[in-house]
């Protein structure tokens, strides 16, 4: 069925799912090498280089993933229907004053790193942590007025080369691990830097690669500051709040990543926290930062096609409800949305949790990366991956309140998260190692979904609860379905070496898995598979009254 017959909100959410995937799978390719490269635990490098990736990685996310869509796109929408020539100035704006205050703080950034660089030259694995972020610092320019640029593109409805724009940024990694790092050097702090360096160049073409669409939708370069003031100030005004409030689980996995690397030590240094005298033990090992990076990268596949796919798709059309004051219709296309969510995001995530050994193996078990690095990043991609269902929802329900102009409210929750987060850390840390930094983050992401939605319900905002629990309902017992045919395929399957069976200890269950998910949603209703495929309009059919 082509697309054209689909919701808007489907339509938007293929798009940009299918970019995703494309982007995803070059994105498991890309840590695949950079795991066979550097290894986990081995010399501290994977630590190191990928702490120091968190850095422009955490911005890429909140801008690239939330706020600057969230904050610029309903203004910019509003001035295009008001006067298309103003939008394009407003984005010429956006991007001169973006490329101005980015560019200095890089400068400051890179500055300071240096510093500290110099600071720790008596610590190896802290000092290659500062250079390697100084090395990457021009990324997190780049990265945003990538971000901005993909904003206004979605703003026209354009969600395919925004969606494929992350291609070039693991496109251009993967090239550095296999081809370019290992003929260069085999010092593994110098192969870190070259990724670094390759990190930065692709920034710069994911900002060169949608100039062309840019281009075709109208834009042209203008700087009538005064002109684009006033909704300039609506965008600033907006942005900040949104930042955090979007950002809170990239915010807590960045402090994961953080405490991982800062509460580390090798098995052969002394055991007790130096500046705590002998007062408490470090409670994790080497290697935990790079295994809270590898289990959140896994975790992240369906989060980002299912959850950010939805919640990017959905967010214009919310934009033009709150707009209209028409709360029936955002009601109607955020149930929508969270069904959509739900019905996909609650098996991919028991999914993960059952094949959480398999996946790690098979993407990461090779070259540096030992069999009991794998053994501890499955752990760790276990218990992040009980709250996936969550994690997809929360960017949903927080684009309802954006829509409404209830920027507030996400930040509140997003700051509580925050200290929940840090606190459940240390914490579980000592009991748990270094799954207590999974669990407190999967513990983090179900309250926080539980809050937004109470709030919004405060709100007046009518979500359709019957419809709703009866998706939930239906997706629990087809999960289970699903749950119990995998484990049993998985049970049959023995664990050996061989990369074609440690594909097919993936692969076979997972597609047991899925074929009896979906026979048994078939059977208890078929309601969202029929609105999936186009088949139906969400409450317009008699297939659709629970």
């Amino acid at each position: 069925m082509s697309t054209h017959s689909l919701h808007p909100l489907l339509r938007g959410t293929a798009v940009t799912a299918l970019g995703t995937l494309a982007s995803r799978v070059l994105g498991m390719l890309r840590d695949a090498a950079t795991a066979a490269l550097l290894g986990l635990a081995s010399g501290g490098v994977a630590d190191a280089f990928l702490t120091a990736y968190r850095i422009p990685n955490l911005l890429r996310r909140m801008f690239g993933e939330g706020a600057l869509t969230a904050s610029y796109l309903p203004v910019f929408t509003t001035e295009y229907e008001r006067s298309p020539r103003s939008a394009w100035n407003l984005a010429a704006v956006m991007l001169g004053l973006l490329t101005v205050f980015l560019g200095t703080v890089v400068a400051l950034g890179a500055t300071l790193l240096g510093l500290l660089w110099h600071r720790f030259a008596h610590l190896p694995d802290v000092q290659l942590m500062f250079g390697l972020a100084a090395v990457m610092m021009p990324y997190l320019m780049l990265v945003c007025l990538a971000a901005q640029i993909s904003a206004t593109l979605q703003a026209r409805m354009r969600f395919g080369m925004p969606a494929l724009t992350p291609v070039v940024l693991n496109s251009t990694w993967l090239a550095a691990a296999l081809l370019v790092a290992p003929r260069l050097t085999s010092d593994p702090r110098q192969q870190a830097y070259v990724l670094a360096g390759a990190i930065v160049v692709a920034g710069l073409l994911q900002v060169l690669v949608q100039l062309p669409t840019l281009w075709r939708c109208g834009f042209r370069w203008s700087f009538d500051l005064p002109g684009a003031w006033a909704p300039l100030r609506t965008v600033v005004r907006k942005l900040l709040p949104m930042l955090f409030g979007l950002a809170v689980t990239q915010i807590n996995t960045f402090l994961d990543g953080l405490i991982a690397w800062g509460l580390a030590c090798a098995s052969h240094e002394p055991q007790f926290i130096p500046w705590l005298g002998e007062a408490l033990r470090y409670p994790l090992q080497r290697g935990a930062a790079a295994a809270v990076y590898y289990a959140e990268r896994v975790y992240e596949f369906p989060l980002g096609i299912l959850g950010m796919a939805v919640a990017t798709a959905i967010f214009p059309l919310l934009s033009q409800h709150a707009a209209r004051n028409d709360r029936a219709r955002l009601g109607q296309d955020l149930t929508l949305g969270l069904r959509m969510v739900i019905f996909l995001g609650l098996p991919a995530g028991v999914g993960l949790m059952l094949l959480s050994a398999p996946v790690v193996e098979l993407l990461f078990q090779r070259g540096e990366f030992t069999a009991a690095d794998a053994q501890r990043a499955a752990k760790m991609l276990f218990w992040y991956s009980a709250s996936v269902w969550a994690y997809c929802a929360t960017p949903v329900v927080i684009r309802a309140f954006y829509a409404l102009g209830q920027t507030h409210i996400p930040v509140r929750v997003a700051a509580a998260m925050v200290v929940l987060n840090v606190t459940l850390n240390l914490l579980l840390i000592w009991p748990f190692a270094e799954v207590g930094l999974a669990l407190s983050t999967a513990i983090c992401g179900v309250v926080q979904l539980a809050w937004l939605v109470i709030l919004l319900a405060h709100r007046r905002t009518p979500l359709d609860w019957i419809h709703l629990v009866a998706t939930t309902g239906r997706t629990i017992a087809a999960t289970v379905a699903m749950a119990a045919i995998a484990a049993t395929v998985l049970c049959h399957l023995e664990p050996k070496p061989e990369i074609v069976a440690k594909l097919l200890r993936v692969v076979v269950p997972m597609l047991c898995g899925v074929s009896a998910y979906f026979a048994t949603y078939y059977l208890l209703g078929r309601r969202e598979l029929a609105i999936l495929l186009g088949s139906q309009q969400p409450g317009h059919s008699p297939f659709d009254a629970d």
